[in-house]
C-alpha cells in the first residue's frame, strides 16, 4: 500500500511525474542516454528505467560502450511514471542495499546492519517506488538515523571510523570527533540515496516528508526516549561530488569555463552553504569518466548542518525545484 501518514500531509496522495531535463551537473554525470522535453503530446515510451530491484541502476561514473550508438543520440520525448511513496519494509531490504552498495566507496563493512537500521525505523523515512511495478524496484530512499541511538551497532562504528580515516586536517578531525563522539545523541545522520536519473520534482517533497516525520516522531513516538531520539541538533549528510582538478586553486569556475564543482545531487549545494563545517577526500572506486568528466574526479563530501538551518534548506530546495 502507499504511504500512510499519521496526520495530513499533501504527500499522501501520488500524483504523476515526467522526466524533466536534467541540469547539467546530472547530465553530465549521468550516463550518455538523455530524456529530453520537447514533444508536446507525450507518449509513453519503451525505456529501460534503471532501479534497485536488479543490477542495472545507473552509477554516476559509468560508461558504456554503447553509449554511441543511434538510439542512445535520437530519443526525445517523456517518459511518464507514477511515483509512489512508501514506509520502508524489510521487503525492500535488497533494493535499499543496492542503492547504498557505494555509499562508503569500496569500503568493506556491515552494509547490511546498516540497511536493516533504516528499514527497523518506519515511522521516520521513505522509499520510492513505480505504481504496480512488477519488479517492485527502489528508486530512492531516505531516512535519517540518530548516530548516538544506534552507536554500538557495527555499521555505525565502521562509518565513523571510515569518516575519521578520511580526514588529515587537527581542525577538521576536531569538529567531527566533536560531533560523533561528544554530541552523538544530538545528530541525526540524514541517508539519501537514489538513482540517477528519479525526476528532481520528487526531491522537495521528499525532504518535506523526511523533516515533518522527524518532528511528528517527537510527539507520536510510544516513549520519551524515542521521542528524545529526533530532537536533533545537528544533521550528517554524507555524499559525492565532482572535483576539477584545479579545483583546489580556484573558486566557482576555471579559466576555461568549467565548473570548479558538479554536483550530483542538487541539493548538495544548498546544503554545503548552509553547513557549519565540510570536507571533502577522494574516492577509490573504480569508475570510467565521460569525456565531459575527464577534467574532474570523485570526491567524497560530508557536511554538518545544524537543525536550525532545515528551514532556509526546505525553502531553498523548493525554489530551486520551481525554476
Amino acid at each position: 500500500m502507499p504511504k500512510r501518514r499519521r496526520r495530513s500531509h499533501p504527500l499522501s496522495r501520488h500524483r504523476p511525474l515526467t522526466f524533466s531535463p536534467f541540469s547539467r551537473s546530472m547530465a553530465m554525470a549521468a550516463s550518455c542516454k538523455r530524456t529530453r522535453t520537447t514533444i508536446k503530446e507525450p507518449k509513453l515510451k519503451d525505456v529501460d528505467f534503471a532501479s534497485s530491484s536488479g543490477n542495472g541502476f545507473v552509477d554516476e561514473g559509468r560508461h558504456d560502450s554503447d553509449c554511441d550508438s543511434s538510439d542512445s543520440e535520437g530519443f526525445e520525448g517523456f517518459v511518464q511514471a507514477d511515483f509512489v511513496f512508501f514506509d520502508p519494509k524489510p521487503t525492500d531490504f535488497h533494493g535499499v542495499k543496492v542503492l547504498l552498495q557505494a555509499y562508503l566507496d569500496n569500503k568493506e563493512w556491515d552494509l547490511s546492519g546498516f540497511v536493516d537500521l533504516i528499514l527497523g525505523q518506519p515511522t521516520v523515512g521513505t522509499v520510492v517506488k513505480i505504481e504496480n511495478d512488477e519488479d517492485d524496484g527502489v528508486y530512492s530512499c531516505i531516512s535519517c538515523l540518530n548516530l548516538g541511538r544506534h552507536k554500538d551497532h557495527k555499521c555505525i562504528i565502521q562509518l565513523k571510523d571510515y569518516l575519521v580515516k578520511t580526514l588529515h586536517d587537527r581542525d577538521l578531525i576536531a569538529n567531527l570527533m566533536s560531533l560523533v563522539v561528544d554530541h552523538v545523541h544530538d545528530v541525526g545522520l540524514v541517508v539519501s540515496q537514489r538513482v540517477v536519473n528519479l525526476p528532481t520534482q520528487l526531491l522537495p517533497p521528499l525532504y518535506d516528508a523526511l523533516f515533518d516525520e522527524i518532528e511528528w516522531a517527537t510527539e507520536d513516538e510510544p516513549s520519551k526516549e524515542l521521542q528524545d531520539s529526533f530532537r536533533f541538533k545537528f544533521y550528517l549528510f554524507i555524499s559525492k561530488i565532482y572535483k576539477h582538478k584545479n579545483a583546489d586553486q580556484n573558486k566557482g569556475r576555471i579559466s576555461n569555463g568549467e565548473d570548479a564543482i558538479i554536483y550530483t545531487k542538487p541539493e548538495d549545494e544548498i546544503l554545503l552553504e548552509l553547513s557549519s563545517w565540510s570536507f571533502s577526500f577522494p574516492l577509490h572506486s573504480q569508475w570510467v569518466a565521460t569525456n565531459e568528466l575527464k577534467n574532474y574526479r570523485p570526491m567524497g563530501l560530508v557536511m554538518a548542518v545544524d537543525a536550525s538551518k532545515v528551514p532556509a534548506f526546505r525553502t531553498q530546495l523548493r525554489s530551486l525545484m520551481a525554476e
